[in-house]
């Protein structure tokens, strides 16, 4: 997938997710875009609606954050379900996919007869470093 054509509001958000260390909230965005000429929320969270049906954000509901997908350039959508794991300690977060979970987790679905429109798996905990 091709990044799509971005509004300069658009890139300047998606531009301090990528190069953020860690999630940010949007209050945290828009301060850091002030000097750019963002003066509401309404800006950030505008911006963000448009990279989160692009695919090229997610958001972490359980910190009520936001992040860069760690694979842009193709379709987050194909991959099925992403799931993260989010250190308790020093904030990191790991974007991750596994096809096989993917599967099981589609096929109780199917069995189900349940139509999933949003799912994402978020894990808390401590990375290796914080573990240590």
């Amino acid at each position: 997938m091709t990044t799509p054509m971005l509004t300069k509001n658009q890139s300047l958000v998606f531009d301090v997710l990528t190069k953020a260390e860690a999630p940010l909230s949007a209050y945290t965005i828009l301060d850091k875009l002030r000097d750019q000429g963002f003066r509401a929320p309404l800006q950030v969270y505008r911006a963000l609606d448009k990279l989160l049906e692009y695919g090229i954000v997610h958001r972490l509901e359980s910190i009520n954050s936001f992040v860069a997908c760690a694979h842009p350039h193709e379709d987050c959508h194909s991959h099925g379900l992403v799931a993260f794991a989010i250190c308790e300690s020093c904030g990191q977060v790991i974007e991750f996919h596994d096809h096989e979970v993917d599967h099981r987790l589609m096929d109780w679905l199917k069995s189900q007869k349940f139509k999933a429109e949003k799912s994402t798996i978020e894990i808390r905990g401590h990375c290796a470093n914080c573990a240590a």
